[in-house]
């Protein structure tokens, strides 16, 4: 009864600008990343837009023991963790409809590199989860923004040909930019690459595509959720 209460009033005016969210489980090592995910849904909420929370229905690739790192023996279902997030008000992707929304938004965290997408596994050659890609080629079409910040803008080197985009520092300490290599992987998949700090923010006007680094840096939660809002700021702009 309270995840459809909220369902009908999320979905109350058509007035205001509606983003579909993409959301790939629950936990940086494999699924969202939460603070991505939660900041995604507050600068949404703050900007007085509507959301729908997506995820795939379908077993994650792995299960990850948060308190380590370690992978364990579980078998999770996408969807169901993305509840965790949502407050329960999740659907599946495949029933995501680009003509209803103005926006699509797709938080990181290893979850958009291993289950809506293999880029954790095979790189450059990754492939797309299919309902994403269909999704991805529907907002497209229709000319409407996309967002993604962290690991996701990796999914739009691949599904948008020549995409301008960041995934933060392409070099730089470890310590400060552990995943900077993702940088090199966007290019081998055609797009540009764009060096930004915590604090910027990557704008490719001619795909409206709008990416920012989030924890690709190790950063503090409030610079990552002033880098997500910054993503989802432009996003809005462009609707």
């Amino acid at each position: 009864m309270l995840a459809r209460s909220i369902r009908a009033f999320s979905s109350s005016s058509s007035s205001k600008p509606n983003v579909a969210v993409i959301l790939s489980g629950c936990g940086v090592y494999d699924g969202t990343e939460v603070t991505e995910g939660v900041s995604t849904l507050i600068h949404l909420s703050s900007a007085n837009a509507l959301f729908t929370c997506y995820a795939p229905d379908k077993d994650q690739m792995h299960a990850v023991d948060h308190t380590c790192g370690e992978e364990h023996a579980a078998t999770r279902n996408v969807l169901v963790e993305s509840a965790r997030i949502a407050r329960g008000v999740v659907s599946p992707l495949a029933s995501l409809d680009a003509s209803k929304y103005s926006a699509l938004v797709i938080p990181g965290g290893f979850g958009a590199a291993k289950n809506l997408s293999s880029f954790a596994v095979d790189g450059p050659d990754m492939t797309v989860d299919p309902d994403l890609a269909k999704v991805i080629k529907g907002f497209r079409s229709e000319n409407k923004p996309i967002g993604m910040c962290c690991i996701a803008p990796t999914i739009a080197a691949k599904m948008i040909p020549n995409a301008k985009l960041t995934v933060g520092q392409s070099s730089g300490p470890e310590e400060m930019w552990p995943h900077s290599g993702a940088a090199g992987s966007c290019e081998a998949m055609g797009a540009t690459h764009v060096d930004t700090e915590i604090d910027g923010v990557c704008i490719d006007s001619d795909n409206k595509l709008v990416t920012s680094a989030a924890y690709m840096k190790n950063a503090s939660p409030s610079e990552v959720h002033e880098s997500v809002g910054l993503m989802v700021k432009q996003v809005l702009k462009m609707i």
